[in-house]
C-alpha cells in the first residue's frame, strides 16, 4: 500500500525514471553483445579487436561523463532528456550505417556516452533531486526500469533481426528513440516548471540545510573527504564483480561443467531477484538510511560467490545468480539514494558524475583484469574466493567510513 500511494501521487514522474532507466539498454552491454558476431563479420574483427573497441569507447565514454554529468545541475531536465535521447538514436543511426572501424567506435562511444552513462545519470539524480522523503522508493521504481530492459530489449531486437537484418534493427532502434520515446519522455515531463520551484524554494529557504540537516557540498568538497574514497570499492562492488562474471559465463560454463543454455535459463532467477531487491530495498532506505545499509549491500553477492565456490551441481547456477541478483537491485536504490543523503542536492549531478564514471570504467576494466587471471590459469572457484574477499575487504573500508568525521559544509555537526 505503501508503494501504490506514492506511485499515484508521483505517477507521472516515476514513469520518466522507469523509462529513461530501460532506454539506456540500448548502450548497455547486454543488448550490443547480441549484434557481437555479427560486427565482427561486417568489420572483419577478431575477438580481441572487437573488445578492444568496445572498451576504448567505454574508457572514454567513462572519462567524458565527469564533464557532461554535472551540466545536470544546470539545465533544464527537459533539455536533457532531449539532448541524451538524440545521443543514444545518433549512435544507433551510426552503427546502422558505419562502413568502417573509426565510424564503428564512434557510434559505440555515442551507445555508451549517452546511453549506458547519462540516460541512467539522468534518470537516477532526478529521483535522487526531487524526491526527499520517498527518496529510496522513487529511485527503486526508477530502478526497474533495468530488468524491464534486459526482458523485452533482447528478444525485440532478435525478431527485428530476423526481419530487417541487424543493420535495419538498429535504423529501427533510431526511429523508436526519436519517434516515440523521446516525446513520450517529454510528455512525462509535463508540469516539470513546478517541481524545480518548489525545490528552489526549499533551498533558498533553507540554504544551509540538505538532507538529514545536512550542507549542500560541492563537487571539489566531495573529492576531498576521505569516506568517499573509502566508500567507492563497495559501491563499484556488484556491479565490477556482475560485468566481469557475465563477460566470462561461457567459461565459466566450461568450467563447472554446466550447460551454457542451462547457465543462460538461470538468469531468470537473476531478474527475478534483482527486482525484488529493488522492491525491498526502497522502502529500507527511507525507514533506515541508505548510509547504515550501505555494509550490508554486498553480503548477498558475497554468498552467492560462495556458493559459485563450493559447489558444482546445475542447481547451484540459479542459486548463484539469485544471490548476486539481490545485491543487485539493493545497488540501484542505494547509489541513488546515498550521495544525496550524505552531500546533498545542489551539486548532485556533478557528484554523481564522478560516481557513474568510476563506475563505468570499472566495467570497462573488469572484463580485462578477469580475462588475464583466468589466463593465468586461475580456477573459477578461487577467482569466487578472490571476489568475495574484495567484498569483505570493501564492507571494512565502509565501517571505517561510517566512523570518520565529515570534512566539509557539515564539519561541524
Amino acid at each position: 500500500m505503501e508503494y501504490l500511494r506514492f506511485v499515484r501521487a508521483n505517477v507521472r514522474f516515476l514513469a520518466f525514471g522507469l523509462l529513461a532507466v530501460a532506454l539506456s539498454g540500448f548502450g548497455q552491454t547486454y543488448f550490443i553483445s547480441l549484434f557481437g558476431g555479427e560486427i565482427r563479420a561486417a568489420f572483419d574483427l577478431d575477438h580481441g579487436a572487437f573488445g578492444g573497441v568496445y572498451s576504448a569507447a567505454t574508457l572514454a565514454s567513462g572519462v567524458l561523463l565527469l564533464w557532461a554529468g554535472q551540466q545536470l545541475d544546470r539545465l533544464d531536465l527537459r533539455l536533457v532528456a532531449a539532448l541524451v535521447s538524440v545521443g543514444v538514436a545518433a549512435g544507433s543511426l551510426l552503427m546502422a550505417v558505419a562502413g568502417g572501424v573509426l565510424a564503428l567506435a564512434v557510434a559505440m562511444f555515442l551507445l555508451r556516452f549517452a546511453g549506458q552513462g547519462l540516460m541512467t545519470h539522468m534518470a537516477f539524480t532526478s529521483m535522487g533531486r526531487y524526491f526527499e522523503a520517498g527518496r529510496g522508493k522513487a529511485v527503486s521504481i526508477a530502478g526497474m526500469g533495468m530488468p524491464l530492459g534486459e526482458a523485452l530489449l533482447p528478444a525485440a531486437a532478435v525478431s527485428v533481426t530476423a526481419v530487417l537484418g541487424w543493420r535495419g534493427t538498429w535504423t529501427a532502434a533510431a526511429g523508436l528513440l526519436l519517434g516515440v520515446a523521446l516525446p513520450l519522455l517529454l510528455w512525462l515531463l509535463r508540469g516539470h516548471t513546478a517541481r524545480r520551484r518548489e525545490l528552489s524554494a526549499a533551498e533558498s529557504a533553507h540554504p544551509d540545510r540538505g538532507p538529514d540537516a545536512r550542507g549542500q557540498w560541492t563537487r571539489g568538497q566531495v573529492l576531498r573527504d576521505p569516506r568517499f574514497y573509502l566508500l567507492l570499492p563497495a559501491v563499484l562492488a556488484a556491479p565490477f564483480i556482475a560485468t566481469a562474471l557475465f563477460f566470462h559465463q561461457v567459461h565459466l560454463a566450461d568450467a563447472k561443467g554446466w550447460p551454457l543454455s542451462w547457465l543462460a535459463s538461470s538468469f531468470a532467477a537473476f531478474a527475478a531477484t534483482h527486482v525484488l531487491g529493488l522492491l525491498v530495498s526502497g522502502p529500507l532506505v527511507d525507514r533506515v538510511g541508505a548510509r547504515r545499509l550501505l555494509p550490508l549491500l554486498p553480503l548477498p553477492m558475497a554468498a552467492g560467490l560462495a556458493v559459485l565456490a563450493a559447489f558444482d551441481q546445475a542447481a547451484a547456477a540459479p542459486a548463484y545468480l539469485a544471490l548476486m541478483g539481490v545485491s543487485m537491485g539493493a545497488t540501484g536504490t542505494l547509489l541513488g539514494a546515498l550521495w544525496p543523503e550524505l552531500y546533498g542536492v545542489a551539486h548532485l549531478g556533478a557528484i554523481r558524475a564522478v560516481v557513474q564514471s568510476a563506475m563505468v570504467l570499472s566495467t570497462a576494466v573488469a572484463p580485462a583484469a578477469v580475462g588475464l587471471l583466468i589466463d593465468r590459469g586461475l580456477a573459477v572457484e578461487a577467482l569466487a574466493l578472490l571476489l568475495v574477499l574484495y567484498i569483505a575487504g570493501a564492507i571494512a573500508l565502509v565501517l571505517v567510513a561510517l566512523r570518520l568525521r565529515p570534512t566539509g559544509p557539515d564539519a561541524g555537526s
